[in-house]
Parts: C-alpha cells; structure tokens; sequence
C-alpha cells in the first residue's frame, strides 16, 4: 500500500513539472556573448529567424583590448555566411562552420528547474523563468532559461569541442522582425 502512494506521488509531482514550450520563431533583442574558451565578449542587436534558420548579428567583439566591429548574416538553410568588417566595409563570405543553435528550449529538452526574478512581494517587478537542458545535434550539453508563460529567451549556453563553453544572454526581445529585408544578403557581399 506504501508503496502505491509514494508510486503515485511521484507521478503526480512529475507531471506537474512544466513541459518545454516554443519559443517564438521571428523576434530581435540585444544580446550578450561570452566565449569562455576563446575570451570574447561579444555585444549585438540579433534578428532571429527560426523558421528559416536566418540569424542576423551586428556586433561589437571584445577581445582583450581589442574591439571589432561586424554585420554577420548566417543563412544555415544554404550553409553561409557573410560577415562585413563594419571598419572598412570589406565582406568575407565562408561556409558556415557550425549548426544552427535555436534560440529559448534547446532539441528534445527536459525540465531543469524556475526561478523568479527580482522581488516576488512587489507587483510587475519580477518575471517567472523556467530553465530546460537538452543536447545537440552532436550530443554535446546545451541549456535555454525562458520567460513563463511566453517562452521568451533570457538566457542559454552550450558546449562544443571547437568552442568550449558558450554563454549567451538575451535583453530587449521584441517578437516579430519589423524589417523582413535585415536578411538579404549585405550590398557589400553582392
């Protein structure tokens, strides 16, 4: 009989846990990047295309004391990239050298925990988050926080061999892309 109950409990207790949700396909936000391997920083407005696998980044990249700053389109759909030295205008396009990494719920992941951010006892001050740890295609550790219940990134990281441990903080996410032609690909590039 004890052990019905306790096998029931835990049935309820799973079920209560929040399931992944989705993440919206098209939005743009700020974000912040740290590559803990290579020791950058990187700061950029970002255009996320999930749908299409589209990802446009205008960044600044920290690297010590040095500071670059580009107009990256990644277009995963026909594996390129083009990257525009935004100092003297000149284009790089190459194969792109990594799989497309969606933003918010990482593939196939499972409930890590939540947590409220800022303080609980002051209305509209704080905001619900749910953490959820999935792998990637390759198999490697990756992990996305998202608002509840919108499913809006807040943060997220993953792990590869070619970059070691990749963190990635997202601010200022506004859903929808108001300017579908942010991924044509740059004048530069033509």
């Amino acid at each position: 009989m004890f052990g019905a109950i306790l096998l029931l409990c835990v049935a309820l207790a799973a079920a209560q846990q929040p399931r992944p949700c989705e993440t919206p396909e098209q939005f743009e936000a700020r974000i912040l990047t740290h590559d803990f391997k290579n020791g950058f920083t990187q700061k950029a407005k970002i255009s996320y295309d999930g749908l299409n696998k589209r990802v446009r980044e205008v960044e600044e990249l920290e690297l010590g004391k040095d500071r670059e700053f580009y107009d990256v389109l990644y277009l995963f759909q026909n594996n390129r990239e083009y990257r525009v030295n935004l100092k003297d205008k000149k284009c790089n396009t190459t194969t792109l050298s990594r799989p497309f990494i969606p933003a918010g719920v990482p593939p196939g992941a499972h409930y890590n925990g939540q947590a409220v951010v800022g303080p609980v006892n002051i209305p509209n001050e704080h905001i619900s988050v749910i953490r959820f740890e999935g792998r990637s295609d390759e198999g490697n550790p990756m992990f996305g926080t998202v608002t509840t219940p919108d499913c809006l990134p807040v943060n997220g990281g993953f792990y590869s061999n070619r970059t070691g441990y990749v963190f990635r903080q997202y601010y200022d996410v506004t859903i929808g892309i108001p300017d579908p032609t942010v991924f044509d690909i740059p004048m530069e590039c033509q």
